[in-house]
């Protein structure tokens, strides 16, 4: 697609370097997009407990793309659940975009689903019912408010579906249809997208395409990303990826190429890290 990767100002290259990925944060909360502190997920209780996360400490900052990796088992989608306030952690604090969701009451963390933060999931999740542009809306409506036309215009000209917005989505190629899913996670400006393996289902050649465009998303619109997937590909389009093994982040990579980050996946394999919760 010729897009280009941009580099960060000094300031931002600065901070990223700084902090610690499992350490104390060096900036003030508001300055973090995603913050996890001690979090942790246990499913059943005993003997039979599974231990999804173990104490994840994490800062994320704005306008930053991190890639999720991690074995099967390793607590990745429980991570991402959590993390979006999807599922609620056994123990810690969770905060998206300076404001702490640990306590809130599900009212409370469904309207903040939906008018800040964004969704892109493999399977699209596109109402075929509905056109492309009353996909777009839907977090609009669904948050109470009056459907902005004009942005969903703007947003779907930004992702290359401009003039497509009276068209179904079963009138549109699989890129396509993920090409609406991005335009939707972005109409409301959220603090957070949160994609979970969003080119499982595409080509190599379309998977390209919709990586640039969430590389876009950050680049030139300033949005933060954070992405669950399992192809290193996929995962060198990010700024950083993390490592989970064993609900554990036990690593992490900073700008690297797709055969670094294959390489330190398959050190992953080992039967040492095998025992946790997807």
């Amino acid at each position: 697609m010729g897009l280009r990767r941009k580099r960060y100002e000094d300031g931002d290259r600065d901070a990223v370097q700084k902090q610690s990925t499992t350490g104390p944060a060096v900036a003030s909360a508001g300055d973090w997009a995603v913050e996890l502190r001690g979090v942790r997920r246990q499913y059943g209780r005993g003997a039979s407990a599974v231990h999804a996360l173990r104490g994840i400490d994490l800062a994320l900052p704005r306008g930053s793309f991190t890639a999720v990796m991690g074995p099967s088992g390793s607590g990745k989608s429980t991570f991402l659940q959590c993390a979006a306030g999807l599922d609620r952690p056994s123990g810690g604090t969770v905060r998206l975009g300076g404001t702490d969701i640990t306590g809130m009451s599900e009212n409370k963390l469904t309207a903040l689903r939906r008018s800040r933060l964004g969704f892109v999931f493999q399977a699209f999740n596109l109402l075929p019912s509905l056109t492309v542009e009353q996909n777009v809306v839907l977090p609009m409506r669904l948050a109470g408010h009056r459907p902005d036309r004009r942005r969903a215009a703007a947003v779907l000209g930004q992702v290359g579906l401009d003039g497509l917005g009276r068209r179904r989505p079963g009138q549109l190629s699989g890129g396509q249809q993920q090409r609406v899913a991005i335009a939707r996670a972005l109409v409301t400006r959220p603090d957070v997208v949160f994609a979970d393996e969003p080119t499982g289902a595409l080509d190599t050649t379309t998977a390209a395409e919709v990586l640039g465009l969430l590389r876009q998303a950050v680049d030139g619109l300033g949005a933060t990303v954070v992405m669950v997937t399992h192809d290193p590909t996929a995962a060198a389009w990010s700024d950083r990826v993390l490592f989970l093994a064993d609900g554990s982040i036990v690593d992490h990579l900073e700008r690297a190429p797709a055969d670094r980050i294959a390489a330190r996946m398959a050190s992953l394999a080992a039967p040492s890290f095998s025992g946790a919760a997807a």
